[in-house]
């Protein structure tokens, strides 16, 4: 959920890609960055699909404390491309 930043206050900034191109069949790289401002720590990170109308629907969660959550019919096709890296690098490989 988006927590609005008080203003005057700074925050990071979120590197991703515009564009991710993939072939049927074969492993993509879904790159997310979050460049933090000092004293700033990512604790969660969800990964969602768009589906019709717009909705999300819930494929991964990445969190500090309670590790890695994949949802069903996704478990075992996504994976932490750096699964050492903090969560500020969060990018994840969606197999097949």
């Amino acid at each position: 959920v988006p927590r609005r930043v008080p203003a005057g206050c700074r925050s990071g900034v979120v590197e991703v890609e515009r564009s991710v191109t993939a072939v049927l069949g074969q492993d993509v790289v879904l790159p997310w960055r979050y460049r933090a401002q000092e004293q700033e720590q990512v604790v969660q990170v969800t990964w969602l699909k768009r589906g019709p109308g717009g909705h999300g629907a819930k494929v991964a969660v990445l969190d500090r404390q309670h590790g890695e959550h994949v949802q069903e019919p996704y478990t075992g096709r996504v994976l932490r491309r750096a699964p050492e890296a903090a969560l500020e690098d969060s990018a994840i490989v969606l197999r097949n």
